[in-house]
C-alpha cells in the first residue's frame, strides 16, 4: 500500500482523491495546508486522518510514502526537493518546476536519494496517446501536426478588472504555456523527439505572463504546430497530418476521442473507452516505486528535462521572465 500525502486543497486535488478512492493499493493519509482551518475542514470532508500545516514536519513524518504536489507552479521546485531529501517519493503537477534548471536539479536530488521523481502531465500516460502513436504508421510518413488547446480562463476577466488572480501573475510562474501549452509540448515532444528548431510567437500581457502562443517544432520532414491560448476560446480539434490521411483528436488534453481519416475517404475511431484521467499517471508512478526504479518509461527524467527546456527556450523567446529564473 503506497501512502500519499497531498499538498493543495483545491479542484485539482479533489480530482486526484476521486482517483485514489478508485484504485487498489494506494491511500491519501495526510494533508497540508497552511491554514490549520482549512486544512481540517478539507481533511474532515475526504476522510484524511492526519493534517499538516508545517510541510517540514510532514515530510519528516513516517505517515506517508509518496507526496502529490498541486500547488503553485513557483513552488513545485523547492517543495519536491524537501520531501525527496526525506526519502519520499514525488508525483508533482505539471510543470514539473519554473524553468529547466529547476527540473535538472529535482532530478539530481531525486538520484542521490533514490526516489521516484514524476510530472503529473496526465495525458502523456492515458492509453489513446498510444493509440495515436500506432495510427501514424498508417498515415505515414507524417508531414505536419497542429496541435491546439485554447479556453477563455475564467479569471481573465478579473485580471482585465484590474485584479491580480494567480492565473496571470509572474510570481507564481503562471501563463498560457504554463497551464495549457504543457499539454500540447508534452505530447509533441513524445510523439516526435527532439526537434532542430524551437520558434515562438505570442501575446504577452502587461502582468508579465503569455495570455497565449503560438511553437513551431522543426524537424527534417515535418513541422510541429502548437496553439495555446487562456485569452480566448475554440473547439479546433488537434490533427496529425501524413501522405496516407490523418489524425483527429478531439482534445489533446484528454485524447477522449481519435479518429483515423485515410486518404481513400474510410474513417474509423481508433480511441477507447478511458478511466479516470489522473488514473494512468498515479498507476505509473506506483509501479516504478514498487519495481524499485528511478522513473517512469513513459515519461523519464531525459524526457522531463527536454520538455522543461523547450518551454523555457520559448519563454525566453516571448520575453516571460519569472522570479525564479534570476
Amino acid at each position: 500500500m503506497i501512502r500519499f500525502g497531498i499538498i493543495g486543497t483545491n479542484f485539482i486535488t479533489d480530482w486526484f482523491i476521486d482517483t485514489i478512492n478508485q484504485l487498489d493499493d494506494v491511500e491519501v493519509t495526510a494533508l497540508y495546508s497552511r491554514t490549520e482551518s482549512r486544512v481540517k475542514e478539507y481533511a474532515e470532508n475526504h476522510s484524511i486522518l492526519h493534517t499538516f500545516t508545517s510541510l517540514e514536519e510532514m515530510a519528516q513524518s513516517d505517515v506517508i510514502d509518496a507526496i502529490y504536489i498541486a500547488s503553485p507552479n513557483s513552488l513545485h521546485a523547492q517543495q519536491s526537493i524537501l520531501f525527496m531529501q526525506h526519502g519520499k517519493h514525488v508525483l508533482c503537477e505539471k510543470p514539473l518546476a519554473s524553468n529547466v534548471q529547476e527540473v535538472t536539479r529535482m532530478i539530481e536530488v531525486a538520484k542521490e536519494n533514490e526516489v521516484v521523481l514524476l510530472e503529473a502531465l496526465r495525458n502523456l500516460f492515458m492509453p489513446n496517446l498510444e493509440r495515436v502513436q500506432q495510427a501514424m504508421e498508417r498515415i505515414a510518413p507524417v508531414r505536419r501536426a497542429v496541435f491546439n488547446k485554447s479556453q477563455y480562463s475564467s479569471r481573465y476577466d478579473l485580471y482585465k478588472n484590474g485584479e491580480n488572480p494567480n492565473t496571470f501573475n509572474p510570481e507564481f510562474s503562471n501563463g498560457s504555456l504554463m497551464d495549457l501549452g504543457v499539454y500540447l509540448l508534452g505530447p509533441a515532444l513524445k510523439l516526435f523527439g527532439q526537434p532542430n528548431e524551437v520558434q515562438a510567437s505570442g501575446v504577452t500581457l502587461e502582468s508579465g505572463v503569455d495570455g497565449s502562443g503560438t511553437v513551431i517544432l522543426s524537424y527534417d520532414d515535418l513541422d510541429v504546430i502548437i496553439m495555446h491560448s487562456k485569452i480566448h476560446a475554440t473547439s479546433t480539434p488537434s490533427e496529425i497530418i501524413g501522405e496516407k490521411g490523418r489524425i483527429v483528436i478531439d482534445d489533446i488534453a484528454t485524447c477522449d476521442e481519435v479518429r483515423l481519416e485515410l486518404r481513400d475517404g474510410t474513417s474509423e475511431i481508433v480511441s477507447e473507452s478511458q478511466n479516470a484521467p489522473m488514473s494512468y499517471e498515479i498507476e505509473a508512478f506506483v509501479r516504478a516505486i514498487e519495481a524499485s526504479a528511478s522513473e517512469t518509461v513513459v515519461h523519464s527524467a531525459n524526457d522531463m528535462i527536454r520538455l522543461a527546456d523547450v518551454m523555457t527556450n520559448v519563454r525566453t523567446q516571448l520575453g516571460v521572465v519569472y522570479p525564479a529564473d534570476k
